[in-house]
């Protein structure tokens, strides 16, 4: 009987190891197209524009920015950025507030920083109409009630902290870039373990789908926005019929953007770490929940991009690190094939760029204001594949609910 045992341990060795350099294969054959497609995106890094700094007004940008914040209670959160508003100079002509009857003292917030700078300017939105999302009616609302004479259009959200300097040095380099729309990426405070962990890996679906802040956009469905710190040229805005082709996106920043370049204006996402910070969210549970609805960005994307960018997502950062770990054991093992071994050398290479992204993306996060816990960034990309189930996760549902208000499907 001993042969029959060799028999039937060499099929099942056989089998296992056809088993495994099929799926070795077959993974092969999708990540292989979508590294690529990653380093031709990375690679633009080194000669990406650098990052905005703070500027000092000079006599000709006197009234040239209308600023505009929409606010649904959010009096915990909007302090920093109505002292940081008040901290620039005399490029700001106006400060507009557009409240969406908040109970919670907001109003009551933005009327004592009027009392100390008259450039604030307390608004309420009419009610909400049945096709529009919150926060677009909010901003469009304040674009109708800016002055004709300001030049810019500049909307910030409430958890924005500004610094002294920052809307003088991105008028500076909106102008010398000729963009008609520019946002920034923002430096992020996080507090806690579980954000410190999530909100990196969240923050890479960004980057491996767009690639780094500052480098130039090949085509306007690849556009990225940021409305936190949002500038647009008033006449630009006009033309486009304020935030009207933006009205029902959830992620209207990056919607209007698409729709600006679409027109032929010149846009640009550019990188703020150095002028303005954000406190978005308490916690990786309401990170999850509140940014991760919003990351698939499907409401300015055709179906035919979001699949691909799923795909993308999936190939370079859901899989490798479980696919290593998995083909490093079948080598252990002695399962081995030229497939095998290649798939296991790929997803290896692609955690590695993922491990030197952490320091790319390192200045993004303000460790001033850092726990014990910050570490934990370090350790950022084992949350990856959590990371990209919540963009799956996102992509087949749409929020029925946003900034305590609800919306039908």
């Amino acid at each position: 009987m001993s042969w029959f045992t060799a028999l039937v341990s060499d099929s099942t060795a056989l089998l296992s190891l056809t088993s495994a350099s099929f799926l070795a294969s077959a993974l092969l054959f999708i990540q292989i197209p979508a590294a690529f497609l990653l380093l031709s995106r990375l690679i633009k890094g080194p000669g990406r524009r650098p990052p905005i700094v703070p500027q000092t007004a000079t006599p000709d940008q006197l009234g040239v920015v209308s600023v505009v914040i929409p606010t649904l209670n959010e009096r915990d959160r909007l302090t920093p950025c109505l002292v940081g508003l008040s901290q620039q100079s005399y490029e700001v002509r106006e400060i507009i507030v557009v409240d969406s009857r908040s109970t919670d003292g907001t109003p009551e917030l933005v009327k004592n920083a009027q009392e100390k700078d008259p450039r604030f300017r307390l608004i309420t939105d009419d009610p909400l109409p049945p096709d529009w999302v919150g926060r677009p009616w909010a901003l469009h609302t304040g674009f109708l009630h800016t002055s004709p004479d300001s030049k810019w259009f500049l909307g910030m959200d409430a958890d924005t902290q500004p610094k002294p300097g920052l809307v003088a040095g991105l008028i500076k380099a909106a102008e010398a870039e000729k963009f008609d729309l520019v946002s920034l990426s923002p430096q992020f405070i996080l507090k806690y373990p579980g954000e410190w962990w999530l909100q990196p890996a969240l923050l890479i679906t960004l980057v491996y789908r767009f690639g780094p802040t500052g480098s130039d956009t090949e085509s306007a469905e690849r556009v990225m926005a940021n409305g936190q710190c949002f500038l647009c040229r008033r006449e630009v805005l006009s033309k486009i019929e304020g935030y009207t082709s933006a009205k029902g996106s959830f992620c209207d920043d990056v919607t209007l953007a698409r729709y600006a370049a679409s027109c032929g204006f010149k846009v640009g996402f550019l990188d703020g770490a150095k002028v303005v910070k954000v406190r978005m969210y308490e916690g990786a549970k309401e990170t999850w929940q509140e940014w991760g609805r919003s990351l698939d960005l499907k409401d300015a994307s055709s179906t035919g991009q979001l699949w691909s960018d799923l795909w993308l997502l999936l190939s370079v950062q859901g899989l490798p690190l479980p696919a290593s770990l998995l083909f490093l054991s079948w080598l252990g093992l002695g399962i081995s094939s030229p497939s095998v071994t290649a798939a296991a050398g790929l997803n290896l290479f692609l955690l590695l760029i993922r491990c030197a992204l952490l320091f790319a993306i390192a200045p993004s996060y303000d460790r001033t204001q850092a726990s014990a816990a910050s570490w934990l960034f370090w350790l950022s990309p084992i949350a990856d594949p959590l990371a990209v189930l919540r963009i799956f996760l996102s992509a087949i549902q749409r929020p029925t609910s946003w900034r305590g208000r609800s919306y039908q499907i």
